[in-house]
């Protein structure tokens, strides 16, 4: 079975980001108030760094974390796996209003000066948090991860559409723009050259070994465990991981997450499959232990290539979205593709 292998924690080291702010000190700019972005269609204005965030999205908190400002975040919500381990600490003094949706009066509770947003269908024009609308009044901005808008319709309601294949560059503008609106661009920039040279060292490793001809299956999660699976199409995160790497996706659709019938996918065959580990249990197929068991048990997909030579690995559901962890599933998924090939150079 392909390892699967526990990788320390990634985290800055001080000296590295000492050194990286020394090296950027006389390019970086000071943010100018007031500071105007345009987001999600809209135009949001900032007389002066925001003091009370609230953070609905893991993501954008991890953002938030690894730019230094966990000082300035006054709650969170919308968490699909545990932090990352080096803001353990941080994380655990700030209140956790829901660990999926909180109520609008809970995030107003918090006297926020901003919101901040992964997902539109939680805050946006028909917010099931709040609307845009209902914040304006308050005077409290919001910022919503452009991964969730940019070239992607969510007027269709729940996950939405997604015209154009999600890319790194909304991660990278999302981290830009958020250091820009705290006077942090040093730190974004920082940021943003880390998780490139991550991605770039993940696709040499894959490149070196020729992992071009390899398949593979992203298992999100089901309604159920035995019905058809969310599966990954062409246009989201991992189907970027698998371009990234010179994968195949097995699975052909535009849509983001599209359910197929595991008979398509066994026809399939793919080398490799990816299930999905989440604590959220909004299905019974949240649970990644139950994936591995229905894949091992069931009639159709026990008889799969990948899961008779145990070609499964186990990747965070965060990192399976356009998400700050994309880069992990890209590093995972490198891994999994060189232990391919040692398996079947021998």
């Amino acid at each position: 079975m392909i390892a699967l292998i526990k990788r320390t924690k990634h985290a800055f080291a001080a000296g590295v980001i000492a050194a990286s702010m020394v090296s950027q000190a006389s390019v970086a700019t000071a943010t100018e108030y007031p500071l105007t972005i345009e987001n999600c269609g809209r135009s949001v204005t900032f007389n002066k760094a925001p003091e009370r965030v609230v953070s609905l999205g893991q993501s954008n908190t991890e953002i938030l974390y690894m730019l230094g400002l966990a000082d300035k975040v006054v709650g969170t919500a919308v968490w699909f796996n545990p932090v990352l381990e080096q803001y353990s600490t941080a994380n655990e003094a700030i209140p956790r209003l829901a660990d999926n949706d909180p109520s609008f009066e809970s995030v107003v509770g918090q006297k926020p000066d901003l919101v901040t947003n992964q997902y539109q269908w939680h805050v946006g024009p028909n917010g099931a948090v709040g609307t845009i609308k209902q914040f304006s009044e308050l005077s409290i901005p919001v910022y919503t991860a452009p991964a969730d808008c940019v070239g992607k319709d969510n007027s269709t309601g729940g996950d939405g559409t997604r015209i154009d294949a999600f890319s790194m560059d909304l991660i990278y503008q999302a981290i830009t723009e958020m250091a820009e609106i705290f006077d942090v661009e040093d730190r974004g920039a920082t940021l943003v050259a880390d998780i490139k040279s991550r991605e770039k060292t993940a696709r040499d490793r894959v490149s070196a070994v020729d992992g071009s001809g390899i398949s593979t299956l992203f298992w999100f999660s089901s309604a159920e465990i035995d019905v058809d699976p969310f599966v990954a199409g062409q246009k989201g995160a991992p189907a970027y991981i698998a371009n990234v790497l010179g994968v195949k996706n097995v699975v052909q659709s535009d849509d983001e997450w599209p359910k197929v019938g595991w008979e398509t996918i066994a026809r399939a065959n793919p080398d490799i499959i990816a299930i999905g580990k989440m604590d959220r249990r909004r299905f019974p197929a949240d649970d990644w232990e139950l994936k591995m068991k229905f894949l091992q048990t069931d009639p159709v997909t026990s008889q799969m290539e990948a899961v008779k030579s145990g070609n499964i690995i186990v990747l965070d559901a965060l990192s399976m979205n356009p998400t700050i962890r994309t880069v992990d599933g890209i590093e995972k998924l490198a891994d999994a593709v060189e232990e391919f090939q040692a398996d079947h150079s021998n």
